[in-house]
């Protein structure tokens, strides 16, 4: 029988490559999305367009926020697995529009976990970010560290949503992951990302900003390499221990709970300056550098250890950052060429 999952987010950057892997697989998909204008929604528009080539994907146009919604998707698609993408994402935006990551992010959450609850489905994924690890200096960042110390509303909203999703696991025995990406990149990436501005600036000849001087180090992982591990994860249902003695010392699991947080990243990290050259390598022209003092709320470096992902799944990300790169520019340029709508 076809196994049916929801996609909250799926005109996202990374829902529409999900949606887009699990169609592959056979998995029918249910698209949720309210194509906000935090960036151009014609290309959320081109992305659900693709996906609507496959008849295994369907979709509906709405909030999160909205649980009269949510409940009717629930009743008609009934689905298995829930993974829940949408957000008000963005570290800088979250400086200028705190209230929406509120709204969005922990009122958004909490209804997608009360769906959850009421189906139930047989496992709850939800995004976070690896800006919870905030002003953690240890390094590379594994998920059995603290986390307590976010700088910024963007990132306190993320953590919220995993003490949210411990809680239900616990209360409701409902299986329940959370995943922490880190810096994504690649093909149908969003414009507010570094990649899309540094190229797009490159393109046309206008100077691209450098923050902290280039000496900022990011665990850059490539778009396919997360999905692939979203979708392992799906399987990787956790279940309540018995006791915390069979939690092994770099698991996650929670004692009382069927809850874990992974890692999802490169497990590399790679220098901004370093990054910046590999983009203009692959456009085959320089940029005009615009060095600049690091932003409020921004950490100078992020580095994943992916080891519990490894362990759950058997994959580790790996794809190199100049061909990652090489990919987005083709993309680019494609989707982007004089002329074209």
């Amino acid at each position: 029988m076809t196994r049916k999952i929801l996609i909250t987010g799926s005109a996202g950057f990374i829902g529409f490559h999900l949606a887009g892997l699990l169609l592959k697989q056979g998995w029918q998909v249910h698209g949720l999305d309210a194509m906000t204008d935090y960036y151009d929604v014609r290309l959320k528009q081109r992305r659900h367009a693709a996906l609507l080539q496959n008849p295994g994907f369907t979709c509906t146009i709405g909030w999160v926020e909205d649980m009269d919604l949510l409940t009717r998707i629930g009743d008609e698609f009934a689905p298995d697995v829930i993974v829940h993408l949408a957000a008000q994402a963005g570290v800088r935006y979250s400086l200028e529009q705190p209230r929406s990551y509120i709204e969005s992010n922990i009122v958004g959450t909490f209804n997608v976990m009360e769906l959850a609850r009421a189906l139930p489905v047989q496992h709850l994924l939800m995004a976070s970010t690896s800006s919870v690890y905030g002003a953690n200096t240890e390094m590379p960042y594994a998920e059995t560290h603290k986390a307590d110390l976010p700088m910024t509303i963007y990132a306190a909203s993320k953590k919220a949503t995993e003490a949210m999703g411990h809680s239900y696991a616990h209360l409701y025995d409902l299986p329940t992951t959370m995943f922490r990406f880190f810096t994504v990149y690649g093909p149908w990436g969003r414009p507010d990302m570094a990649l899309f501005k540094f190229v797009e600036a490159i393109e046309n000849d206008r100077p691209i900003d450098v923050y902290n001087h280039g000496e900022m180090y990011r665990d850059f992982t490539y778009v396919t390499d997360l999905v692939r591990g979203i979708a392992l994860l799906i399987e990787a249902v956790p279940v309540r221990p018995d006791s915390p003695a069979d939690i092994a010392a770099n698991d996650s699991l929670s004692p009382v709970a069927p809850w874990r947080v992974v890692n999802i990243g490169n497990s590399g990290k790679v220098r901004l300056l370093d990054f910046v050259d590999a983009v203009e390598a692959a456009m085959g022209k320089p940029a005009i550098r615009n060095y600049m003092d690091i932003q409020l709320g921004e950490v100078p470096v992020t580095w994943a250890d992916a080891s519990l992902l490894h362990d759950l799944t058997g994959y580790r990300p790996n794809t190199d950052i100049a061909a990652g790169i090489d990919a987005f520019v083709r993309w680019y340029r494609e989707e982007y060429a004089p002329g074209r709508d």
